[in-house]
């Protein structure tokens, strides 16, 4: 038996310890160190904001381009969803009581009665008065021209007969102007009429078959966001029925001011006048003009030219207020819109895109803001959808 031989550790050298001056420079990347500030976290967060910019405002500018290709077809379907929001409430009221699709006809047919009834209340106290109106309206002509030719300005340019003799022989001058500016209009005419019959056609669809439509649009969603773009959805529409309901209590208002006013300075058919301001308040900048227009005609037929100047400064007072203090709190208050950012809105969209742009620019922002403000409440709320992909 032998003894186990004694493991013996392998010796190895040890190695001298290195100098400064033996490890060599630093590598050259630390010597040209990136300069202080080069991409820092707010400068790239600030390039990502301003293509994030860059991206919606090409994407709103693709919009608009889009629009004013299909613009009879946009206002159709604005139109559509405006009669929507008006007649859904009464729909399902008579909803309790009969069929679907019979109460959505039932709230449409009411509808039409109540703007003809409306309209045809105007025209007959209009009518009832026309004899008496017309021998008026001339002497209130008269008074005019009397009136006028007392100011000493007015005078020096000539009489009332010879303006109207200047007028005629101008208007015969430039008579071929006139036509394709006529059938200009006749075309606006025919495209505005065909707009709004295009929107009754899909209101009695959105009223009678919105549900199993929207249904089929939400489809087209992946499933874990169908909740999400619903509630979205709904309040994009909250938000523009409320835009329709300011503009219904912005017309009251105002054609409870005018009659208000008509009654007191003595206008004669003070409330038919205040129907026509109420209606015109739905047609926005030209209701407003052609109410205030026949207001100051009646005016001036009945009483002479003193008081249709103060029916034209009082109409005038109430389409400020309607546009400076009754929009901007009522409709601002129903759209949950600051009354600046409105101010703000209209005027932009008036810029962008004149007397549509003006009309729509409030409700689509209104609708926009709400489904954002709905989509990121549930992004942040959720752990699911928008946040996971």
């Amino acid at each position: 038996m032998t003894a186990d031989a004694p493991t013996v550790a392998p010796t190895t050298a040890a190695e001298p310890p290195t100098t400064p001056e033996q490890a060599g420079p630093e590598p050259a990347a630390s010597a040209a160190a990136v300069p202080s500030g080069f991409g820092a976290p707010w400068i790239r967060s600030t390039g990502e904001l301003a293509w994030k910019l860059v991206g919606i405002a090409v994407a709103v500018a693709l919009v608009f381009y889009l629009v004013s290709l299909v613009q009879i077809v946009f206002v159709a379907l604005f139109l559509a969803l405006v009669f929507t929001t008006v007649l859904l409430p009464l729909g399902d009221l008579y909803d309790r009581v009969m069929p679907r699709g019979l109460a959505m006809a039932a709230s449409l047919l009411t509808a039409v009665l109540a703007v003809g009834a409306l309209v045809t209340y105007v025209v007959s106290s209009v009518v009832s008065r026309w004899a008496d109106l017309a021998t008026e309206f001339g002497t209130g002509l008269t008074d005019l021209a009397d009136l006028v030719t007392d100011i000493p300005v007015l005078a020096s340019l000539g009489t009332p007969s010879e303006w109207l003799h200047d007028g005629g022989a101008w208007l015969q001058s430039n008579a071929s102007s006139y036509v394709g500016t006529a059938a200009a209009s006749a075309g606006s005419i025919a495209e505005g009429a065909t707009a709004v019959v295009l929107a009754i056609f899909c209101t009695v669809f959105f009223l009678t078959q919105g549900g199993p439509m929207w249904r089929w649009m939400l489809s087209l969603v992946p499933a874990d966001r169908h909740d999400r773009w619903h509630d979205a959805a709904e309040a994009g529409w909250a938000a523009f029925s409320g835009f329709t309901r300011g503009m219904f209590f912005v017309a009251l208002a105002d054609g409870a001011l005018a009659g208000i006013f008509l009654t007191v300075v003595g206008v004669p058919l003070a409330l038919p006048l205040s129907v026509v301001v109420f209606l015109g308040a739905f047609v926005p900048m030209i209701g407003p003009v052609a109410a205030i227009v026949v207001a100051v005609l009646i005016a001036l037929a009945a009483k002479g030219p003193v008081l249709a100047l103060v029916v034209l400064i009082g109409m005038v007072v109430v389409a400020q207020i309607d546009a400076n203090v009754l929009q901007p709190l009522i409709t601002g208050k129903q759209v949950s819109l600051h009354p600046v950012v409105m101010a703000l809105v209209v005027a932009a969209g008036s810029v962008l895109g004149g007397l549509l742009g003006a009309v729509v620019a409030v409700p689509l922002t209104a609708v926009t803001w709400a489904v954002y403000c709905s989509l990121r409440r549930a992004t942040q709320g959720g752990s699911t959808g928008l946040e996971a992909h």
